[in-house]
């Protein structure tokens, strides 16, 4: 498959599609070029024409942190027409990730955070390692959870997600699975085993039909167009712009508290 940087591709023999985050010193944060390959990926899979299903997982410690701390520096800097560009890119790579015409399976470890959370919503089924950590994060440092939203209230629904959307609290894969944000959460040692029964069922039935079937749940759901996106890069927009964000941005980075903490 094609090479590249921040993550690792490669399809097994069944069509099984290994999709890894692969920037394990940076706990698979999120950065412009990872956004940049993900949308890639996204957009040329179809040329696999003996791709069955995408295993989507995150190397090293944990699944995804988040957003790329030296990217959010260069948001504080920007002006809002570059914040805007740099928001539409990520949300740009959630849509095209959850309209892929593959099922995707997602395999959490170690922590999914703010992003990573969004990178889980976008998978058809999410299976995690019970001791994983989950969080949206955002608030605490005075933004929100604009670009990954319309795919966490898709997922959990609007009455779940807002036990744990604005308060920024870290919560468990047991919670997590009641929050209907994963499937099913198990022991590490029988993660890969849990993940092969989720592959096995799709390696039996038609590849046209389960794309045609995902789109129509797809049209079915939550609207997630345009209009909802751009509000979403808005939205995000305004935040950056506020007086929490800036203080919140500083203290995080200077390892210090928020005036709110």
């Amino acid at each position: 498959m094609d090479n590249f940087t921040t993550i690792n591709t490669e399809i097994d023999t069944r069509g099984v599609v290994h999709l890894t985050l692969n920037r394990p010193e940076k706990k698979n944060a999120l950065s412009a070029q990872m956004i940049a390959e993900l949308t890639e990926f996204a957009q040329t899979i179809d040329r696999q024409k003996s791709a069955r299903v995408v295993l989507l997982r995150g190397a090293g410690d944990v699944f995804c942190a988040g957003g790329d701390l030296d990217w959010m520096k260069l948001q504080i800097n920007a002006d809002r027409a570059g914040r805007m560009a740099e928001a539409r890119k990520l949300a740009h790579m959630l849509q095209v990730m959850n309209e892929l015409p593959l099922p995707m399976i997602g395999a959490v470890h170690g922590g999914a955070f703010g992003g990573g959370i969004g990178m889980a919503c976008v998978c058809d089924v999410v299976i995690a390692a019970s001791g994983t950590k989950f969080g949206l994060t955002e608030t605490r440092l005075g933004l929100i959870p604009a670009t990954i939203s319309p795919y966490v209230i898709a997922r959990m629904g609007e009455g779940k997600a807002r036990r744990v959307f604005m308060s920024a609290r870290i919560f468990s894969a047991a919670e997590a699975q009641a929050l209907d944000l994963i499937t099913d959460q198990v022991p590490a040692a029988q993660l890969e085993a849990r993940i092969e029964a989720e592959i096995a069922p799709y390696l039996k039935v038609a590849p046209g039909a389960v794309a045609a079937s995902k789109s129509l749940a797809r049209a079915l759901g939550p609207r997630i167009d345009a209009e909802v996106i751009e509000e979403t890069v808005k939205q995000l927009a305004d935040t950056w712009e506020g007086v929490e964000a800036k203080a919140g941005i500083d203290a995080f980075l200077s390892k210090s508290k928020a005036p709110w903490a």
